[in-house]
């Protein structure tokens, strides 16, 4: 069963930094995954906002591009979120997904498909 654990989440002041980490477990064929970060606030729709690929193409959302960056260390199974320059519409619930393409599949696309594992959660908040 594969699990997802995210950390580094926390508050900050409008223009400040947060990196959100996150391990996956339980498969040792993580590399096949699609990998991604996503956003929710109470009441509204969960948005990606960075997703990998298993060929090591890192992408972000237009609304996030030029102030997050996502890396993925295909040895270590993490995926990392380096947010700048937060600002207060960024406050939400963050959440590491994993989909899994099927054991003779590798992600060629992070993006428009169903995310089947997920972590917790993890609050960020860019305000005063």
């Amino acid at each position: 069963q594969v699990k997802l654990a995210e950390s580094g989440g926390g508050s900050v002041l409008p223009g400040g930094a947060l990196k959100l980490s996150c391990r996956a477990s339980g498969d040792g064929y993580m590399i096949r995954y699609c990998m991604g970060w996503f956003r929710q606030a109470p009441g509204k729709e969960r948005e990606q906002v960075a997703g990998t690929d298993s060929n090591g193409l890192n992408t972000v959302a237009d609304s996030v591009k030029g102030r997050f960056t996502v890396v993925r260390d295909y040895v270590e199974d993490t995926l990392t979120l380096q947010m700048n320059s937060l600002q207060p519409e960024d406050t939400d619930m963050y959440y590491c997904g994993g989909r899994d393409v099927g054991s003779s599949a590798w992600c060629s696309s992070a993006w428009g498909a169903a995310y089947n594992y997920w972590g917790r959660g993890t609050q960020v908040t860019g305000s005063p």
